[in-house]
């Protein structure tokens, strides 16, 4: 073989060996396979069904649920620590909304140990007391159970001019349990033009309403949704600012003023 042939074919096997050997090089590795981190679910009650306010919760509108354990809040009822609640929780009354899978807290129900449904879901320390309205007292009926509203006092007053109407807002902020027998919105009714409404108001409020009935016509003014945000302290230092002069009150010809604090 001549010597030009070799030395070609020498260049050619030693081209050939650097290729492979870079193409090893370059061969990617493997991916590694990917960890599945399985998450900590515990069983926790939820509500199988709506549960509208005032209704008496059955065991077929309960049922358990896995839920993520660091999506758990301590007010979730746990299997673990509750095994029975289904049956602990049947016949109570619920105070507030329950919505389908929604979590069930023990705070919203309560038993009503034979006492009727308007006792039971009237927050501690609350009276429920009710006032005639119409359709023209009563915001045209557009008021429903959960709306907040204003009570307006329109008495007659005499003085030296003679007969005159006043009106002034007795009540702050005050939420409605009920109108007529309906304590929650049904089959979308939107407007309700009722005879009665019932107001959860404190001991002081309802003395405040039972006097301002016995001196004129009672009206309800609807409040926006937005003024629902605010607290009961706001609302009771509004109610003490408008009533701070009291309400005057005639007696067999004297006039005295009645402390509404």
């Amino acid at each position: 073989m001549k010597p030009a042939r070799i030395i070609i074919l020498v260049i050619a096997l030693a081209a050939g060996g650097v290729a492979a050997m870079l193409a090893g090089r370059s061969d990617p590795k493997p991916p590694e396979p990917v960890k599945v981190v399985q998450a900590e679910m515990v069983d926790v009650l939820v509500a199988k069904a709506d549960i509208a306010v005032g209704q008496s919760v059955t065991p077929g509108e309960l049922r358990w649920q896995s839920w993520p354990v660091t999506a758990a809040a301590p007010t979730f009822i746990r299997k673990s620590a509750m095994p029975d609640a289904v049956e602990r929780f049947t016949g109570a009354i619920a105070r507030l909304p329950f919505v389908a899978g929604e979590p069930i807290n023990e705070a919203k129900l309560v038993k009503a140990q034979g006492s009727g449904f308007m006792a039971a879901i009237l927050p501690s320390g609350k009276r429920a007391i009710s006032t005639e309205i119409s359709a023209e007292t009563g915001a045209g009926g557009f008021i429903l159970p959960n709306d907040r509203v204003d009570v307006i006092l329109t008495r007659r007053e005499k003085d030296d001019k003679g007969d005159h109407f006043v009106s002034e807002t007795m009540l702050n902020n005050v939420r409605v349990l009920a109108i007529d027998q309906m304590i929650a919105e049904k089959d979308g009714q939107k407007v309700v033009v009722g005879k009665t409404a019932t107001l959860e108001l404190t001991p002081g409020q309802a003395e405040t309403l039972a006097l301002s009935r016995q001196q004129g016509t009672m009206s309800l003014a609807l409040r926006s949704l937005a003024d629902t945000q605010r607290n009961d302290s706001e609302n009771a230092d509004e109610d003490r600012s408008r009533n701070r002069r009291g309400i005057n009150t005639v007696r067999y010809g004297v006039s005295t003023t009645t402390s509404t604090k």
